[in-house]
């Protein structure tokens, strides 16, 4: 479950964000990341997301950061050691760090925690995530309709509900676009880990999957399917545009930054409240990158009609008729799917072969 080994010793050292302040800041917000802010992905859009705080706020704020920091007790050592240094507000940017969070949050029950992707929260603690799944059924979509081998390839982090919706979302839209389609999944039980990352990448590659698609943090899988040529992947967490026009042809992007500056503002006017939040496409939390010319006319039409819909509310990518993956009745016709069934989601829907990893 560990994304990455903790380079730092017993000592901790804290990053502090760029810039200069021409006053001396009134909140001291501390981020914990899973990765480096160089993975390409996850941790780097966080980090982004961050600096854009913090010139928002133009003096008022400054950042802390500690990055690779393993979902294990050294995250609980990261988070009381932020906590020590004087963070007012401290995001925690890992499924794996709920516990630790928690743990910490009752010991500084002045500090405001924020965890992402969580489902645990405390008077001091809130969650927050993306409804990632909406930017998979997109990805599905084209990747059905594009692929010509109908294998395409799946690397999977951690067998968490947030996973597993992203497959089974995926799944569903690239079969209604082409019933042949068929999924290998490759479950790496880490987050970031580009030798791995691109190892899964050649092995569905070899196995005859023309597309690929990832819930990685790095751009392995990128490079490895452009060194193979005639592959399709999409960007993750983040553009990862520079794989495009090909092997890129379109991308999720994560945009934490409102959210950030709305929840740090909230620290500043003494209005922080504990919260759950779980925005996708259409709140913009969810971002669709460019769909490039790699991609047939049609399809890209169809696949922005699609993020249209689902911005929308006209259209949730978990309607029925839906079953699992026993063949037992999940969403019947016209049945959307409760957010209470996709935050615990643990089963596969029908037709995909593999079993889900406890």
């Amino acid at each position: 479950m560990k994304r990455r080994t903790l380079l730092a010793s017993a000592a901790l050292a804290l990053s502090l964000g760029t810039g200069a302040f021409a006053q001396d800041p009134e909140v001291t917000a501390g981020f914990i990341y899973i990765g480096p802010p160089g993975d390409g992905g996850w941790t780097y859009e966080h980090d982004q997301a961050r600096q854009k705080m913090e010139a928002h706020f133009d003096g008022r704020v400054k950042t802390i950061y500690q990055e690779n920091v393993p979902e294990s007790a050294d995250a609980e050592r990261a988070i009381t050691q932020m906590a020590l240094s004087g963070a007012d507000i401290i995001f925690t940017t890992s499924f794996g760090y709920m516990d630790p969070t928690l743990a910490v949050a009752e010991k500084f029950p002045n500090v405001k925690f924020e965890h992402a992707t969580g489902y645990k929260r405390a008077d001091n603690v809130s969650t927050y995530s993306a409804r990632f799944y909406e930017g998979r059924a997109i990805q599905g979509h084209i990747a059905g309709s594009m692929t010509k081998t109908n294998k395409i390839g799946y690397i999977a982090s951690v067998p968490i509900p947030e996973v597993i919706r992203g497959i089974n979302s995926a799944y569903i839209h690239a079969k209604k676009v082409n019933p042949d389609v068929e999924f290998s999944i490759i479950w790496l039980y880490t987050w970031f880990d580009p030798a791995k990352e691109a190892d899964a990448a050649r092995a569905l590659i070899e196995n005859g999957a023309d597309v690929v698609l990832q819930h990685t943090d790095s751009t392995a899988p990128q490079a490895a399917a452009k060194e193979a040529g005639n592959v399709i992947t999409f960007g993750q967490a983040s553009d990862m545009a520079e794989y495009a026009p090909m092997p890129r042809v379109s991308s999720i992007i994560d945009d934490w930054a409102p959210y950030y500056i709305d929840r740090v503002q909230a620290v500043l006017d003494g209005t922080w409240e504990s919260t759950d939040t779980w925005d996708g496409i259409g709140a913009g939390m969810v971002g669709i990158g460019d769909i490039t010319d790699a991609v047939p006319e049609d399809v890209k039409a169809e696949a922005l009609e699609l993020k249209d819909k689902i911005a929308s509310g006209e259209y949730h990518p978990f309607t029925g008729p839906i079953n699992k993956q026993d063949g037992s009745v999940w969403l019947a016709e016209g049945e959307t799917a409760p957010d209470g069934d996709l935050l615990g989601m643990n089963f596969y829907v029908e037709g995909l072969t593999a079993e889900v990893p406890n």
